[in-house]
């Protein structure tokens, strides 16, 4: 197992256990994805199209951790897909993805202080989305400049609402579909009448399906984030694949199962942004103030995910300095281990989106989010690749296959396999009037970053070879 931040002077500290890093992955993918956006997927895809894609979404989530649970085992850096696809892909590639990510969750703390925001005004119907979107920045500003542990602690226990509350949305919304608790001016319980009655489970056929999976691999991301914090892991080569398995199999428990019980109760006709499905179920449901409950607990966990996507973000720009790709500047860590000039940079870039809160803040949310959804997938075809290319030039340099603390399963399918499926999501969002400028911007971002790589390190001859890494990666393997 290879440490690479130990060599460096502004060093990142391994504070992170097992229960943190378990609860920030799964924290990271319950947000506005799941309270938010399955009303969109549910409009589109119709009851069985939107279950159809987030099992496709999460097998494709499921084969991008494979890949990265290899690498991150190996070279647990913070930062890491950046880190492995600069030295098996390419110093551009690694250059691009770095900056991929961070565009992901930048834009990704705007969405959730937008939607945060927005679910504010259900109390306080007079005041401004913004206003409620600046007090949460600063709140969570503090929070990720104190120090790692206390981050994570506060994390830890953000997350843990959010499980709780979809255990119990689950066990209450399915006994209100099958007729164990009454609803609100209901003579009976919907049972299955919203999978079988008009439209089906497909009202729009197939298409939307494929057109939906950006939304829907939105909603997955934030799994990666072990990567990011296996730098900070006490001991990651234990704590990664526990988190990996963990994480993957409750995620898509979680997905499932509420989007079954939301698609049982709500007519995908009435499915929509504006407002949280999950609070239209509480409201038809009936019980005292638990809608009122359900918009607080929802608002905890959209910024849980801001939380947790400032984290990432800072970490990014810190291991982008690292690697000499930026401004040294962007590297420095307080005492306390915090990256506090690329955690004031994120958050302020962050902060940009509120202007989406004051101009037709439910049309520019979804923007944001088909805008987060091509980045990360972008991301994690970059991270199948990355292993796809280590494991080949692994072996090809005499590696013994045994050596690996965790090991991607049918190699070399896994990982094209990954690849496929997230090309396949991108080239969806081209059918998609409402998220076609997600490519409009995307594309042209990709080119911009290669671009000012090659720009920057012309006529530099000490850029980093991506293959030559490999023979001193397996020299220090443990």
């Amino acid at each position: 197992m290879i440490d690479a931040n130990s060599t460096d002077q502004n060093q990142l500290k391994r504070s992170m256990k097992s229960r943190h890093l378990f609860m920030i992955s799964l924290g990271g993918v319950i947000g506005t994805g799941l309270f938010l956006s399955t009303g969109y997927t549910i409009n589109q895809a119709g009851p069985g199209g939107t279950i159809l894609a987030y099992l496709v979404g999460g097998l494709i989530m499921y084969l991008v951790m494979l890949c990265l649970g290899e690498l991150t085992v190996a070279m647990p850096v913070t930062g890491s897909f950046q880190s492995y696809a600069t030295r098996f892909v390419g110093p551009a590639t690694g250059f691009t993805i770095g900056w991929l990510y961070w565009l992901t969750w930048v834009v990704t703390v705007g969405s959730e202080f937008t939607a945060s925001g927005l679910l504010m005004k259900r109390w306080f119907p007079e005041t401004s989305v913004w206003m409620w979107s600046a007090l949460f920045a600063i709140i969570l500003f503090l929070l990720n400049a104190f120090s790692v542990k206390f981050f994570a602690e506060t994390e830890f226990w953000f997350a843990g609402i959010k499980v709780i509350t979809i255990i119990f949305f689950i066990i209450l919304g399915g006994a209100a579909m099958f007729g164990f608790i009454p609803m609100n001016g209901s003579a009976a319980a919907p049972m299955l009448s919203n999978f079988t009655g008009e439209g089906g489970l497909f009202p729009n056929g197939l298409l939307p399906i494929f057109i939906t999976m950006i939304s829907v691999n939105f909603a997955f991301s934030g799994t990666e984030l072990i990567g990011i914090t296996a730098g900070e892991s006490e001991n990651p080569e234990k704590d990664i694949p526990l988190t990996i398995r963990n994480v993957i199999w409750r995620t898509m428990f979680f997905f499932v199962g509420a989007i079954f019980v939301l698609s049982g109760l709500i007519s995908w006709k009435e499915a929509g942004v504006i407002e949280s499905p999950f609070v239209m179920v509480f409201d038809s449901i009936g019980v005292p103030y638990a809608a009122d409950i359900m918009n607080f607990v929802i608002i905890t966990a959209l910024l849980s995910v801001a939380n947790s996507g400032l984290y990432a973000s800072t970490r990014m720009l810190w291991s982008l300095s690292n690697e000499k790709m930026i401004s040294p500047f962007l590297g420095k860590v307080t005492s306390k281990g915090v990256p506090f000039n690329a955690l004031i940079v994120s958050m302020a870039v962050a902060c940009l989106s509120l202007f989406s809160s004051v101009v037709a803040p439910d049309t520019v949310y979804m923007v944001l989010v088909a805008i987060s959804g091509f980045a990360v997938v972008a991301v994690w075809m970059g991270i199948a690749l990355s292993q796809y290319v280590f494991r080949k030039h692994y072996l090809k340099a005499g590696g013994d296959i045994r050596d690996l603390k965790f090991r991607t399963p049918l190699y070399p399918y896994v990982p094209i396999a990954a690849f496929v499926l997230c090309f396949a999501s991108i080239v969806g969002l081209a059918f998609d009037p409402s998220q076609r400028i997600a490519l409009y911007c995307g594309i042209p971002f990709i080119a911009l970053c290669y671009l000012l790589y090659y720009l920057k390190n012309r006529g530099n001859k000490n850029q980093i070879n991506s293959y030559n890494e490999t023979d001193d990666y397996i020299r220090n393997i443990k």
